[in-house]
């Protein structure tokens, strides 16, 4: 009797077994995608002021003027070396004046040339960025004029600054 009984407790062992192996599993998979796109993001804070050239020292050209109040932002995923900012007006100065622009470089970048000048021709401002995510990078302006330019009325220049690939 005792072995039917062991027998029977086995049986119902193992049924009970086999019932819990046949229910479901509690669990779920799911496949994902991802990816990082790349990224080249670059803004300015905002429009420099009014370039007046007013003073110069009698027997010199005038006195040119400069201004440093705006910066610019960075965030770029490009890899070292990969990016570069170019920059351009949106036509060139007049005779007898010069203006110029200079970048403070992001952590890593080559340092900038000073005073590059602007024409409508697109020039290299700061190159070999690497990745890089920084704001409150100095954008500094240097007018300059020619005395035989003579007395030149208020007007506007548009400058586009562009992140691209170096």
């Amino acid at each position: 009797m005792r072995k039917l009984s062991v027998t029977g407790f086995m049986t119902v062992t193992l049924v009970a077994l086999l019932a819990l192996a046949a229910l479901p599993d509690a669990t779920a998979t799911q496949t994902l995608t991802y990816q990082v796109a790349a990224i080249n993001e670059l803004t300015v804070s905002g429009s420099p002021q009014s370039l007046i050239i007013n003073t110069a020292t009698a027997g010199s050209e005038p006195i040119s003027v400069t201004d440093a109040s705006t910066t610019y932002a960075i965030t770029t995923n490009g890899g070292n070396n990969s990016r570069k900012i170019t920059v351009q007006l949106d036509s060139d100065m007049p005779n007898g004046l010069t203006l110029c622009i200079t970048l403070s470089g992001p952590t890593g970048a080559d340092a900038p040339p000073t005073d590059v000048i602007l024409t409508a021709t697109p020039a290299d401002v700061v190159t070999c960025i690497n990745s890089v995510a920084q704001n409150g990078l100095t954008i500094t302006y240097t007018l300059s004029a020619a005395a035989t330019v003579g007395v030149v009325n208020p007007a506007i220049k548009t400058v586009t600054l562009t992140i691209t690939s170096s």
